[in-house]
């Protein structure tokens, strides 16, 4: 990249660019010149030397188009006010949770824009099954009508929502992801302005065989002769649900990516069991059961699948090749799979050593509504009477379990991040599902709730207080014990930007120690198991 080249580009900037952001820029360009002309070494060949110079100088030049197009997009919502520092830093944090963009395109036909021939594809589709088939059958006319209202509104979801923060394999599919939440979401809005006749009949029109369906605890028995222990009872109780319990939680350490809050999460999700047995016969179980099979084995082997799964991922380097510079069929194949693998692997904690008090209440409430989450699964099956295996509790559990990946990811930035004011759009949407799948719960099961015991209820909220409390005191005196180890990392990942060659964007007199020192931190980056995604995302 030619330095006039870098200036012509500026200039274009300057004129839809912050004066702030500008004069920032300008100073980095000239204290990297400037850098690189004084720090060369008499040793140095001069080959060696325009070769740095320029590759900063190309790095300088792709970042001011990147941040040009995001000023150029906010630039209709913001008019002629003039921003300050912290407004310009929350629009650029807020967008790597909320829009994040895709940096590392290869094949340009799969992220050019497709409104129009979206548009025809939509019309051409809609004159087709209106003209195509009968109209004959009432239920079938409103079957098709609304599978076709959603896959209508799952398209619109494509061209109008936010990518959230990943891209991988594609942001097209992130948004349908949230197109899906919205709808069940509606959903759940109708859902409770109905009555419980009309709720029975829209269940069984949408399965006539829901009215022949019983619930499982009147026809099953819990916690029976808990002292006969023996290998054929205890293989007994290894069936698919098991190796589901298993693979959730290995999915849930995947997602949450620390042992203590993952562990929380299983005591008092355990805890909530004992307590509310009372309401949901199958809580009751065995003593082994509980502790050995699930707590154990399902919980606690999941957890270490899952982290085990996460420190090998932060350990990885991540080096994308363009699917154009590969030449054999088969490299090709690889590339296109590992599309479906995260570009990148984030670094997470959840606490630091002087963790604030508002970042305490912040995991306490992810982890109350984790559980709400979960007793939800367990009510709306008993409540509505549909077995687990059924496909409304499975659809359910598959969307939960996609949309709260993003729902983590930007929940943890709004709580860790300081310049992020606000939760991502997805974060915002599950935790309006989780109440509005309680109300649900409480609306059309006050023959379950009315048997509720108001003293197992007010000490099952004691005890995970109390044990939430510990678990948060214990992690945040581990983190204390290693301090001295994480403090370069906490440097690094929170808050501030830090921008080209080890720049601080409100400060510059250290840019010249950390342009001498920016070949060693990367090399400490790659020691200590960081990611690093040279043409990726988080994700």
């Amino acid at each position: 990249m030619a330095v006039n080249e870098l200036g012509v580009l500026v200039l274009e900037c300057a004129v839809p660019l912050h004066p702030y952001i500008l004069l920032s820029w300008l100073r980095r360009c000239l204290v990297c010149s400037v850098l690189s002309l004084t720090l060369v070494v008499p040793s140095t060949h001069p080959c060696t030397y325009w070769k740095t110079n320029l590759s900063c100088l190309e790095v300088l030049t792709d970042t001011l188009k990147k941040r040009n197009s995001l000023t150029l997009a906010m630039a209709p919502v913001l008019g002629s006010r003039t921003l300050s520092k912290d407004d310009v830093n929350y629009m650029l944090h807020f967008r790597m949770i909320n829009e994040q963009q895709v940096e590392d395109i290869s094949i340009d036909v799969f992220y050019k824009p497709h409104t129009l021939t979206l548009l025809t594809f939509t019309v051409v589709s809609l004159i087709y099954f209106v003209f195509s088939r009968e109209d004959t059958d009432a239920d079938n006319n409103l079957r098709v009508g609304l599978l076709l209202v959603v896959s209508f509104f799952l398209i619109i979801s494509v061209l109008a929502f936010p990518n959230g923060p990943f891209t991988r394999p594609h942001p097209a599919i992130w948004r349908m992801v949230f197109g899906m939440s919205v709808l069940y979401f509606l959903f759940l809005v109708i859902l409770l302005f109905l009555n419980w006749a009309q709720v029975k009949r829209l269940m069984y029109w949408v399965d006539p065989n829901l009215r022949y369906a019983t619930r499982e605890a009147d026809i099953m028995e819990y916690a029976v002769n808990c002292h006969v222990i023996t290998w054929e009872r205890i293989l007994s109780h290894f069936d698919i649900f098991v190796l589901g319990n298993f693979a959730g939680w290995a999915m849930k350490a995947l997602l949450i990516r620390s042992y203590g809050v993952c562990w929380t999460i299983s005591i008092t999700r355990e805890l909530t069991e004992l307590f509310f047995m009372h309401l949901l016969p199958n809580f009751s179980e065995c003593w082994w059961d509980q502790v050995i099979l699930d707590f154990l084995l399902c919980n606690g082997g999941g957890i270490w699948l899952g982290m085990t799964v996460c420190r090998f991922l932060e350990m990885h380097t991540y080096q994308w090749a363009s699917i154009k510079d590969i030449h054999t069929t088969t490299g090709k194949l690889k590339r296109v799979l590992l599309q479906f693998t995260p570009a990148s692997w984030t670094y997470i904690r959840w606490l630091d050593p002087k963790s604030s008090f508002q970042r305490l209440a912040g995991i306490y409430l992810f982890m109350i509504l984790w559980q709400l989450t979960e007793l939800n699964t367990f009510f709306l099956k008993h409540i509505f009477v549909f077995q687990a295996f059924h496909t409304l509790s499975w659809c359910r559990i598959l969307l939960l379990g996609i949309i709260t990946a993003p729902t983590v990811r930007q929940y943890y930035a709004y709580l860790t991040d300081s310049q992020c004011k606000r939760v991502g759009t997805q974060c915002w949407m599950f935790g309006a599902i989780a109440f509005l799948e309680a109300l649900a719960c409480i609306k059309f099961g006050q023959d379950v709730f009315s048997k509720t015991q108001v003293r197992s209820v007010f000490q099952w909220v004691l005890c995970v207080a109390f044990i939430t409390s510990l678990c948060l005191y214990g992690m945040v005196r581990y983190e204390q014990k290693d301090e001295p180890e994480l403090k370069s990392v906490s440097e690094r990942e929170d808050g501030n930007l830090i921008d080209l060659c080890g720049y601080v964007p409100d400060d510059i007199t250290g840019e010249r120690d950390s342009w001498n020192n920016s070949a060693s931190s990367s090399k400490r980056r790659r020691g200590s198991g960081r990611t690093k995604a040279v043409n990726g995302h988080n994700d």
